[in-house]
């Protein structure tokens, strides 16, 4: 359900905004496959911010050390692959004007992973 989220260019925000929720549920994912199949469709910069999130969210939580283990070594992995190229956080129909004022608004973790996007684990309290 995840790399197929993330292959969506234009998903429904409350659905995108549930992604971070998923991988923090779910920490034990095949990762090994998700990597693969999200490398294959050039996905990982999508994917690499989300699990930044989810890694985020974990830092908050009590108990929650090995989740955050695991997701800071897909974040690693996914740093080495990480694209140049801008993207979305499947959201493709941004209009040129919303594009803009994402640029300059994103967060850091949005900017590193070359996403147009404003979600912020601070937005996401259902998963804190």
């Amino acid at each position: 359900m995840l790399v197929s989220a993330l292959l969506s260019n234009d998903l429904e925000p409350r659905i995108v905004e549930a992604l971070p929720w998923l991988v923090l549920q779910y920490p034990d994912l095949d990762w090994e496959w998700v990597l693969t199949e999200v490398k294959l469709r050039d996905l990982q910069n999508r994917l690499g911010f989300v699990v930044s999130l989810a890694h985020e969210l974990a830092a908050a939580r009590k108990n929650a050390e090995e989740t955050g283990a695991v997701l800071s070594r897909v974040t690693a992995r996914l740093e080495r692959a990480r694209l140049a190229r801008e993207d979305t956080l499947c959201q493709e129909n941004l209009s040129a004007a919303e594009r803009a004022w994402l640029r300059k608004t994103r967060p850091a973790a949005a900017a590193h992973w070359n996403l147009l996007s404003d979600l912020r684990p601070e937005a996401l309290p259902y998963a804190a």
